[in-house]
């Protein structure tokens, strides 16, 4: 039992948790911002139908907060998601070898475990509709499986929209 405890405490510090990190223009009274739209080209590095389901959460969650999307809002939202290849530290070693005593000959490798991840950056920006300045951005860190069903990737966005969007409006 005593080896059961040290096994769950491993595995939850082993999992990667994933921050979000935001930043504001100080001098900004957000409370006057109620109406919002997303620009025309929104979800860079995003495919048609990731686009589709990020704005369909973006939509529900401000909504949530009280906001309503207009044709002549208060500010624009845009996203962008960058991707690259995680290092997969999750190998089987193999190796075979020899002991003799004129020296010793030995093979090993590894291999990979669990598929191939990603390292995500996704950026949820706020832009002043009248000044076209940058007033709030959102930045979550996570590494993704990149191999993931429709189902997996709504979820995915559900999350880290709702992760980010926690730190709108700023309570500084």
């Amino acid at each position: 039992m005593k080896y059961i405890k040290f096994l769950f405490l491993f595995l939850l510090m082993s999992c990667s948790s994933s921050k979000v990190i935001s930043d504001y223009d100080a001098e900004i009274n957000f409370n006057n911002f109620k109406t919002y739209n997303f620009f025309e080209d929104i979800g860079k590095g995003l495919n048609e139908f990731d686009v589709k389901r990020v704005v369909s959460t973006l939509h529900t969650e401000l909504n949530k907060k009280g906001l309503a999307q207009n044709d002549n809002p208060d500010f624009y939202i845009n996203v962008i998601a960058n991707y690259s290849e995680a290092q997969n530290r999750n190998t089987i070693g193999i190796g075979i070898g020899s002991g003799n005593r004129n020296g010793g000959f030995g093979v090993s490798g590894g291999i990979p475990i669990g598929g191939k991840k990603l390292n995500e950056e996704f950026i949820i920006e706020f832009v002043n509709a009248k000044t076209n300045e940058i007033i709030w951005e959102g930045v979550l860190n996570s590494t993704i499986k990149e191999q993931r069903t429709p189902e997996e990737k709504e979820s995915h966005f559900t999350d880290i929209i709702n992760k980010i969007l926690d730190k709108y409006p700023p309570k500084g």
